[in-house]
């Protein structure tokens, strides 16, 4: 009975976390308009502190509520309540992290193509059970099978030339290696604190960061923000303030490498919402390597679905 509490406890999370890539995936066309108007470094500042000023509200409200939710951890999910310093430490750790993994990732955009830019990106889904190697973290081969299977559909969905290392490649790869590790800082931070609050402070964090870099390096101008209204607030509350704290909720019960998988299905939802909202035409190789993602996140699944 308790294996089967946390077996739908997994599949609760992995919906989860497909949420959180759909809306992830999304938030690439708004980044693509935004970016018409502001830098890299001012969008995600911006849309960063948004995120973070979203969740005030909600935990405002959680605060009021505490004392009257005195319920079995096992049946909701319920906070484990960590000090202030300890959220404020771990979410300045992690909110550095994402400043570098969203960082080199925008930036590495403007020096190499977007396909190459997706297939490099996504190499933080093999990176994430590759570091786990070296924290002890189990991995059964069906992990890497379809973590492998899910590379080859990215592959086939974003690239349409020839693969080279440039500038802007070395960017991105070093960028994946950063999504990686806030992945298992994520797993790791998430499991004994309230996630709305150490998903605030990680925001401000890397919004901060990226402020002062844009107001030293960017131009900002009362035109750019207003051409950049909606992508910002699509942007900041639901890309930022919404799903990533979907993304702490659900790495609470997620292995790292099966939620690495389940992010990664971005590319899918951004290749759709491209289709639908800028009406962009995928290929049957694009519609191949979805399928092929498909597959990996099914064959990642398997030894669970065994058991």
């Amino acid at each position: 009975m308790e294996i089967g509490k946390i077996k739908t406890r997994e599949i609760k999370s992995l919906l989860i976390l497909l949420l959180t890539a759909a809306i992830w995936g999304f938030a690439f066309v708004a980044q693509r308009v935004g970016m018409k108007y502001l830098g890299a470094f001012t969008f995600n500042g911006i849309r960063f502190a948004l995120g973070s000023l979203s969740l005030l509200p909600i935990i405002y409200f959680s605060k009021t509520k505490s004392g009257n939710e005195k319920t079995d951890s096992t049946e909701t999910l319920q906070f484990k309540e960590a000090d202030l310093k300890t959220i404020v430490k771990s979410g300045i750790i992690a909110g550095s992290a994402l400043f570098a993994g969203s960082s080199f990732q925008q930036v590495g955009l403007i020096y190499t193509a977007a396909g190459k830019a997706g297939f490099i990106t996504s190499l933080y889904i093999v990176i994430v059970p590759i570091l786990g190697i070296f924290l002890k973290q189990k991995t059964h081969i069906t992990t890497w099978l379809g973590a492998l299977t899910a590379v080859v559909g990215l592959y086939l969905l974003s690239i349409n030339e020839n693969l080279t290392i440039e500038f802007g490649d070395l960017l991105e790869i070093i960028g994946a290696f950063f999504w990686a590790v806030h992945i298992q800082l994520i797993d790791k931070f998430s499991k004994n604190m309230d996630v709305i609050k150490f998903s605030s402070v990680q925001f401000a964090t890397c919004s901060v960061l990226s402020l002062i870099i844009a107001f030293m390096f960017e131009k900002i101008t009362l035109s750019g923000l207003s051409g950049a209204i909606i992508p910002i607030l699509y942007g900041g509350i639901m890309s930022v303030g919404v799903a990533y704290t979907l993304q702490a909720i659900g790495q609470k019960y997620a292995k790292p490498s099966h939620a690495a998988i389940a992010l990664s299905m971005e590319a899918v939802f951004g290749a759709i919402g491209g289709a639908l909202i800028l009406h962009e035409r995928l290929s049957a190789r694009g519609y191949a390597g979805c399928s092929l993602m498909l597959t990996g996140i099914l064959i990642a699944q398997l030894e669970d679905i065994k058991k």
